[in-house]
């Protein structure tokens, strides 16, 4: 069967550029490829044809003998006739890479790399959590050498290109129709090789060191909040990017306060006189004042009081929590003979209406049992 021309085969006028050439291959590359098709042995024959009309094409030379006497150029041992040379794993790489969606890239290796992330628990109060401070961190890492400045070479050379990968920090080979990719030995991948290494950080580009922060915690922070410091991690390899510092706070507990989001609970005891009687008594609050709870009488245990705005603040807001005061009866405990005699002579003169929620509770009680005695 006679062979379509090239520039048919690709779709594209005989004046397109090779940029237009190149478009046209991945194209159809991709359409007809065998992956995308398998067991489908026509795309397989235009999958090829597609292949060996983009490899004549894409040569300036070889374009020039095709333009001048068409397939015949190539044919009877003709210069340079199509194949899959190099030029072609290069190419198909690059197709490759589009089909699965790597996106790598293809420039020379820097030999720079980034610096690692680093992670740093600090526990703060809940008073520091309520006011924010900027509280110093003292942190061990690595930072660049001074003596190379990050470039990992003695004073008064530089890195070379690693001449294995020439400078790409890969290296690559064709196998069939792909092309295998593997970290080049010489260099690990940096693209670029030191004779003679910087004594004090022996080629790294940095050194160990310990360096004092300061951290801004604002106020309004929660148990497990992350504070970012862009740029305060791990120097990078041979002056590379440094890596991020990320705070992790924790509030350790308080004596008095229990948090819930923006709001604060605590128990107060009270005695039994002021839960009957009636009364007041002070609380402190978080930000280092106290303020006054007035107790109605009757008041009963566990009953909560509302205080406004007393909580903590929103983080990065103007608003603030509520405290909330849960007073506890207690009952007396240790009494003198005095004072026993006077709650029992309190008892006899106490009524339904002195404690209604126990005489209703055991009235019902009362009435349960009788209900039951009398029931055949």
């Amino acid at each position: 069967m006679a062979k379509r021309d090239y520039y048919e085969v690709l779709g594209v006028q005989r004046t397109a550029s090779e940029a237009e050439l190149k478009t046209a291959y991945r194209k159809l590359a991709m359409k007809f490829h065998p992956d995308r098709n398998p067991g489908d042995s026509e795309c397989e024959i235009h999958f090829k044809e597609v292949n060996e009309a983009y490899e004549v094409l894409k040569d300036g030379d070889k374009r020039a003998a095709y333009d001048r006497f068409g397939h015949a150029a190539f044919e009877q041992g003709g210069a340079g006739g199509p194949g899959f040379g190099a030029d072609f794993a290069t190419t198909f790489a690059d197709i490759f890479d589009d089909f699965f969606g790597m996106g790598r890239g293809r420039g020379r290796g820097t030999g720079r790399e980034r610096g690692a992330d680093l992670r740093y628990n600090m526990e703060i109060t809940l008073e520091d959590a309520y006011h924010g401070k900027v509280a110093p961190v003292h942190i061990p890492t690595s930072v660049t050498c001074e003596v190379c400045s990050g470039t990992g070479a003695k004073a008064g050379t530089k890195p070379k290109t690693c001449t294995t990968c020439g400078g790409h920090g890969k290296i690559r080979h064709a196998q069939g129709f792909f092309t295998l990719e593997r970290t080049c030995p010489a260099c690990h991948g940096r693209g670029q090789v030191i004779d003679d290494p910087c004594p004090a950080c022996a080629g790294a580009g940095r050194v160990t060191r310990e360096r004092t922060l300061s951290v801004n915690i604002p106020p309004g922070v929660e148990d497990g909040t992350r504070i970012r410091l862009a740029g305060e991690g791990e120097a990078g390899v041979r002056g590379g990017p440094a890596g991020d510092l990320y705070i992790f706070l924790s509030i350790g507990p308080n004596a008095f306060f229990q948090r819930d989001g923006a709001d604060l609970h605590c128990r107060v005891p009270i005695s039994m006189v002021t839960a009957a009687l009636g009364g007041d008594f002070e609380v402190p609050t978080i930000d280092g004042g106290k303020t006054k709870v007035k107790v109605p009488d009757g008041t009963q245990s566990g009953r909560r009081f509302r205080l406004t705005s007393k909580g903590m603040p929103v983080l990065r807001s103007k608003q603030m929590g509520d405290m909330y005061v849960q007073v506890v009866v207690e009952t007396p405990q240790n009494l003198t003979k005095r004072q026993r005699e006077l709650l029992a002579e309190f008892d006899k003169l106490s009524s339904t209406q002195t404690h209604p929620e126990s005489s209703g509770f055991f009235g019902k009680v009362k009435e349960f049992f009788g209900n039951k005695a009398g029931s055949p």
